[in-house]
């Protein structure tokens, strides 16, 4: 079986890759039949050898995925992190046209993991997340009230890391993700999942800047969506996005 995990960057301290849409980082009481996992393709990649996932990407989001060689690295990275010194830069695709740019400062719930903990109070926690418009279109085809229908590709910057938080502000300010099953509109995933033969969630992180926790210098990874997100953005005439190199 080959690997599906693509190396961004490798050195003795990181393994930074490209996840696919659809493959979790780890196990997970949510998915608990799942067999195959990041996490393990990471250490095949690395020898063998454990590796230390530093954060996490939600099992229909793709992109970079960054993973520690040891644990110090990881420990290092994770505080970064945590005191928001590493800026993540996601790409999405949204039904409707949205400011030009903006701010989403809006808090949220925590979600559980273990669904048996759903009854449950949970505590709020402050939420802000940065956008800005790339592109927008038209189409001529109604979906709902309207003859035609409109969508966005936004770059997203979450200040904070909060599970969902992208997909659950964008769905606040009444431009939800394409493909979001849960914070999504239905009739336009399907539109799309149909038009393309498939669906996947629009979303996809394709920036990731932060010292190395080695060296100390600033390093910046990108990395382009995979086909299956290029191939949905060609509503969009004339929109290309340019693959930079990794810093």
């Amino acid at each position: 079986m080959s690997n599906p995990l693509r190396v961004l960057y490798r050195d003795d301290h990181l393994l930074v890759v490209h996840k696919p849409a659809g493959l979790l980082v780890h196990r997970s009481p949510i998915d608990k039949h799942e067999t195959e996992f990041a996490l393990q393709y990471a250490r095949a990649l690395n020898g063998g050898q454990h590796v230390y996932p530093v954060h996490r990407l939600d099992r229909p989001t793709s992109g970079i995925l960054v993973f520690a060689r040891d644990s110090d690295t990881a420990r290092t990275l994770g505080m970064a992190m945590m005191a928001g010194e590493v800026a993540k830069t996601y790409l999405a695709m949204v039904r409707g046209w949205p400011p030009e740019q903006g701010g989403i400062d809006y808090p949220l719930r925590e979600e559980p993991e273990d669904r048996r903990l759903k009854g449950e109070e949970q505590p709020v926690r402050d939420a802000l997340t940065y956008y800005r418009t790339l592109a927008t279109t038209e189409i001529p085809v109604k979906i709902e009230k309207y003859p035609s229908s409109r969508y966005a590709v936004v770059e997203l910057c979450p200040k904070t890391g909060r599970k969902h938080q992208l997909r659950r502000h964008m769905k606040h300010i009444n431009h939800p993700i394409i493909g979001d099953a849960n914070h999504g509109r239905g009739r336009h995933n399907r539109y799309f999942a149909e038009r393309f033969g498939q669906g996947r969630l629009m979303l996809a992180a394709t920036r990731m800047a932060f010292r190395h926790p080695g060296s100390g210098e600033s390093m910046t990874i990108n990395a382009l969506p995979e086909a299956s997100f290029l191939e949905v953005l060609s509503v969009f005439p004339g929109f290309e996005l340019t693959d930079q190199p990794v810093k």
